[in-house]
């Protein structure tokens, strides 16, 4: 290992989608997003999970083809994780609840 570079964090949880992508986050990571961008979001991993293992629609984001959004019905809002898929992997850019579904191109539904 090459003593310049930090060591690589392992993944916090890491779920197999629909889509068939692994997407991952570390604990670090989702530490800034439940305390910077969504602290609603705090201890709600259990249903960041199930969005991405069993959504109930999977868009592509208008503006970056290689963003995803995962969404769940969390009455009476959804949840949405957003993730980047890259060279088949993904990781969770941020997750929060929104009151509808973005527009986009589904690529995805049950």
């Amino acid at each position: 290992m090459d003593a310049s570079q930090p060591p690589i964090e392992p993944p916090y949880f890491e779920i197999l989608t629909p889509l068939g992508v692994l997407v991952r986050t570390t604990a670090s990571y989702w530490a800034k997003i439940v305390t910077f961008k969504h602290p609603n979001m705090a201890g709600q991993e259990s249903a960041i999970e199930q969005t991405l293992q069993q959504p109930t629609e999977i868009r592509r984001s208008q503006s970056d083809p290689e963003v995803y959004l995962y969404y769940r019905s969390d009455p009476p809002y959804f949840i949405c994780v957003v993730a980047r898929h890259l060279n088949g992997e993904g990781f969770i850019i941020t997750a929060y609840r929104t009151d509808k579904i973005k527009r986009g191109e589904t690529v995805w539904n049950p």
